[in-house]
């Protein structure tokens, strides 16, 4: 991380840091596009349960994950104000969060697990799918977590290469073990979608006994010395952990659980909707890491430059980031449009089920110009550490307008399943224009403060 003085230099260190985030973050979601064609391509129902456990699982992971995000605006801002000494201790008391998170959610997972599916009236055997996936996932719970605090560090420092490779190295790790777990390879026994579960455990442990040893024995990051010594428990980070991360949490998990929340209601259609559903939704994801990407990006840019009162550069990243975000968002929409049918054929080779694929992807399309605003802005305002405005932002976006328009469309129109992404798309845009409008003011603001100490 440097400082930059022209537009050319910021685009260039901005591509820097967002390239490897961008290629780690489709790693990342290859793990699930893998996961969901593997398990498809052993049958539908395998694919319905994988789609039911994820939609339970992603919510809750992303959310309690985004708590950790934390860890990249108070290092990255640390940076920037030249606080070395505290990024160690931070990064540390972020490890022990990540292992009551884990603790925590393996207990409430052994308690509600049942419930919660026995609500959802599924068919036995995708019931069957769907919560043995999720107790085979239980074991990497903690590994998954404890990992994302240390990425978060090696971003943060603008290392983001290094985290590129280790997702990167976890792809074909993933892929082998489902293999062997899915269809049943070197005398193991073919577990279906259950194997992904089983796969992604063992995967996610791997990730992070090489994360370790690279910030153990590797520069930069060994400088730092995080697990030189066994630091005590210190509270008043924990607390500014929980301040700037519980927030960020909230906003992510009301985003992705809308998501969820109509992967269940899709249950009272058929196995063959659910599993079209999960199929679009799972290759929109994918489109939707360069987006996030960006908004990654933007968090550790923005927080380094605000750490250092570079109030103008901070602006300029953000509103550089966005303009590639909604560029790219086009090309996304054009690759949903003329390769619908293309697409699908990766997911099943049953017909009614490419066909609904093929019919939701025209739907999901309409909305990727609102999700790379929102995304982006969003990244911005966690750099400025703003992160309570996106809390009420997306619960109104998500849950008071995309859920029940959604819901009302669903079951009280002739719209069917398609009412769901339309719900889907208002929600999204509601975000987008609430988020931006957010980021505006607050420069806008600083901008104020600025000129009247002049003045």
């Amino acid at each position: 991380m440097y400082v930059t003085k022209t537009i050319f230099e910021k685009l260039r260190l901005f591509f820097v840091i967002f390239l490897p985030i961008f290629v780690s973050q489709i790693g990342l979601s290859l793990m699930n596009f893998f996961d969901s064609t593997m398990s498809g391509q052993y049958n539908a129902i395998d694919l319905a349960g994988v789609a039911i456990a994820g939609s339970i699982w992603s919510p809750v992971y992303t959310g309690l994950n985004g708590i950790l995000l934390a860890v990249t605006p108070i290092v990255s801002q640390a940076l920037g104000a030249n606080k070395k000494k505290d990024v160690s201790s931070s990064v540390f008391q972020a490890l022990y969060v990540a292992l009551v998170i884990g603790v925590v959610i393996i207990i409430l997972g052994s308690v509600f697990l049942n419930p919660i599916l026995n609500l959802l009236q599924l068919e036995e055997s995708v019931y069957q799918v769907a919560f043995h996936y999720l107790v085979a996932l239980s074991f990497g719970i903690i590994p998954l977590l404890v990992y994302n605090v240390l990425r978060c560090f090696m971003d943060a420092l603008g290392q983001t290469k290094i985290t590129m490779l280790i997702t990167l190295s976890s792809v074909p790790i993933n892929v082998g073990l489902n293999y062997i777990f899915i269809y049943g390879y070197l005398g193991i026994p073919a577990f279906g979608g259950v194997g992904a579960g089983i796969a992604s455990s063992i995967t996610y442990w791997i990730i992070l006994i090489i994360a370790i040893f690279v910030v153990k024995f590797i520069q930069p990051f060994s400088v730092y010395q995080i697990f030189q010594r066994l630091h005590r428990v210190h509270l008043k980070t924990w607390k500014e952990l929980f301040k700037i991360g519980l927030p960020i949490g909230f906003s992510i998990f009301f985003e992705t659980s809308i998501f969820a929340i109509i992967t269940m209601l899709m249950s009272a259609y058929n196995t063959f909707t659910i599993a079209a559903y999960q199929a679009a939704l799972n290759f929109t994801s994918i489109l939707y890491m360069i987006p996030l990407s960006v908004s990654m990006a933007l968090t550790i840019l923005v927080g380094f430059e605000v750490g250092g009162n570079r109030y103008r550069d901070a602006k300029q990243y953000s509103f550089l980031g966005i303009g590639l975000a909604v560029f790219v968002s086009f090309f996304s929409a054009m690759i949903l449009y003329f390769f619908r049918f293309q697409i699908a054929s990766l997911y099943t080779t049953e017909q009614q089920v490419l066909e609904l694929i093929a019919s939701f992807l025209l739907f999901a399309l309409l909305f990727q110009l609102s999700d790379a605003i929102q995304a982006s802005a969003q990244g911005a305002l966690r750099g400025y550490k703003d992160v309570n405005t996106s809390f009420f932002t997306t619960l109104i976006a998500y849950w008071v307008i995309g859920l029940p328009v959604g819901y009302i469309l669903a079951n009280f129109t002739e719209l069917g399943p398609n009412g769901y992404w339309i719900g889907l798309i208002s929600g999204l845009s509601a975000g987008a224009i609430g988020l931006i409008s957010r980021l505006i003011y607050i420069q806008n603001r600083i901008q104020k403060k600025l000129n009247a100490k002049v003045q």
